[in-house]
């Protein structure tokens, strides 16, 4: 459709000849697109994916099943669905209908099926990284306690070995910490490594580290005018749903902190798909609930559109559901109660249609067809209609790994995230400072060993030669009286480094006693 301020969705009405649109101006007003599996959610994600670059709006959205690949390739008359196609175009007045190809990058967390996409732990910030790791609150608790080491010490935490080291030392410093941010308990630190540690066999340490995304490179816009489809490869990611869902809350808390505000403008200059949505919900603590809550209502401000994609609109809270202004409702299936129940929920959320029973519909429209309602003037509901959605202009299905390898490497951002960088950060730092720790602790253990010399010889009459007398193998390794804290815990710590325990403690060795001044 010609149109510049809507894009055209499909044909509603009596016999579906008036054009349901989404108006720009309002794309940001967030929508839902909901559900059950099979029938047409991801083509309608393709077609919106479409118009929105049509229109010069970059898009970000998750490939969960590989399908939307196929935005980068145009569709062929040779596809078994193309007189399905013209058919409905023709339908719903698509009269401009045509096969085309679209700007797309690809993005892929483990760096396999597109760019790598990382972030550092900073960045990812202590709240979501305790969604991640699924933390209790004491655990949440010395995790903030990390973080806030780490700034006044002046440590990056750019990758997982730079926590775990840091987490090392607050294990071994407990006490001396205890006395400001309050008691830390050495089996909470080690319960926050040991799910450290399984993130990073589920391949997240490949997440973690730099170079870091920048957001600029999803917000290129072509020299023809059409905004880039930045489509996220999920197929891995999604057996890891935690990190899948917190990824997709990482980004988009980034694009809401990094943008500036822009008002109400003509149309968005970003909208963000949030596929599989129920899992950023599911057992999802208040803390972070708010946090979507909040984002999703001051995020469009700042021309930022979000779109869940789920199965039910119960999967999203009711303080965010409010907020989705934009719905296009595909078929649920009611077989139980609470299946009825959600069915009814949904229907109550439409502007009533005297033509039908919202109700009814729901349940009976078919693959490719859908329940829509889109904002119309002012910002309010325009009135429910069964919709046929318009069909796609690119692929409908995956391309070819070939054809992805040749988009990827011919992308603006070739070469920027594929290779890894490892600047000095808090394991290296620590690892220095636990170095020089060490020495300090050799040296005043020399220097001991000549004082005591020297004593011996005292007592016993002799004149010190200048030769240093070795130490009786009778001495015990109790604390002398005038012993300072710091020299017996250096004595202790140097006594404990000829073990493979002490060798693999040498890289948490730092603190308060020894630290860098």
């Amino acid at each position: 459709m010609a149109n510049t301020d809507s894009i055209f969705v499909g044909g509603g009405g009596e016999g579906y000849a008036d054009a349901q649109q989404l108006l720009l101006k309002y794309a940001n007003r967030h929508g839902l697109i909901a559900g059950a599996t099979g029938t047409g959610k991801t083509v309608t994600l393709q077609i919106l994916a479409e118009s929105l670059s049509n229109a010069g709006v970059p898009v970000f959205m998750s490939d969960v099943k590989g399908d939307l690949s196929g935005l980068a390739a145009a569709g062929t008359e040779s596809h078994k669905l193309h007189g399905a196609f013209m058919e409905r175009a023709a339908k719903i007045g698509f009269s401009d209908y045509s096969y085309d190809a679209f700007p797309v990058t690809f993005w892929d967390m483990y760096g396999e099926s597109g760019h790598p996409v990382r972030t550092t732990v900073s960045e990812m910030g202590p709240l979501l990284l305790s969604r991640l790791l699924e933390l209790s609150e004491a655990q949440e608790g010395i995790l903030n306690i990390a973080f806030r080491v780490a700034d006044e010490e002046g440590l990056p935490l750019l990758d997982l070995k730079d926590l775990q080291s840091l987490l090392v030392w607050i294990g071994q410093n407990a006490k001396a910490l205890a006395l400001r941010y309050g008691f830390v308990s050495s089996q909470s630190v080690g319960a926050i490594q040991r799910r450290l540690l399984v993130l990073e066999n589920q391949g997240a340490g490949d997440f973690f580290g730099e170079p870091a995304l920048d957001l600029e490179d999803m917000f290129h816009i072509g020299a023809d005018g059409r905004g880039q489809i930045n489509v996220l490869a999920a197929d891995k990611l999604m057996s890891a749903p935690k990190l899948y869902a917190t990824f997709l809350l990482w980004l988009l808390s980034e694009l809401f902190e990094t943008l500036p505000e822009v008002g109400d403008p003509d149309k968005p200059i970003f909208v963000f798909f949030f596929d599989e949505a129920h899992l950023l919900f599911d057992g999802a603590p208040k803390a972070l609930v708010d946090k979507v809550e909040q984002v999703a209502r001051l995020i469009r401000s700042k021309g930022v559109g979000v779109y869940f994609i789920t199965q039910k609109p119960a999967d999203v809270p009711e303080d965010i559901l409010g907020q989705l202004g934009n719905r296009v409702q595909h078929a649920l299936r009611a077989f139980t109660r609470k299946d009825q129940k959600d069915l009814r929920a949904a229907a109550d959320t439409y502007r009533e249609n005297p033509r039908f029973d919202v109700e009814d519909a729901i349940k009976e429209v078919g693959v490719g067809e859908a329940v829509t309602s889109f904002l119309i003037k002012k910002g309010i509901p325009g009135v429910v209609e069964r919709t046929l959605i318009r069909p796609p202009s690119s692929q409908l299905g995956p391309i070819s790994a070939k054809e992805r390898r040749a988009i990827i490497d011919g992308s603006p951002v070739a070469g920027k995230y594929e290779t890894v960088m490892d600047r000095e950060s808090a394991f290296e730092m620590l690892a220095k400072r636990a170095e020089a720790a060490a020495k300090a602790a050799e040296e005043a253990e020399a220097k001991e060993e000549q004082l005591e010399a020297r004593e011996r010889e005292y007592q016993t009459g002799r004149r010190y030669s200048g030769t240093r007398v070795t130490r009786s193998t009778s001495k015990t390794t109790r604390t002398r009286r005038g012993d300072t804290v710091t020299e017996a815990f250096t004595k202790s710590m140097m006594r404990s480094l000829g073990t493979k325990t002490g060798t693999a403690l040498v890289r948490g060795i730092m603190g308060s006693l020894f630290k860098a001044r």
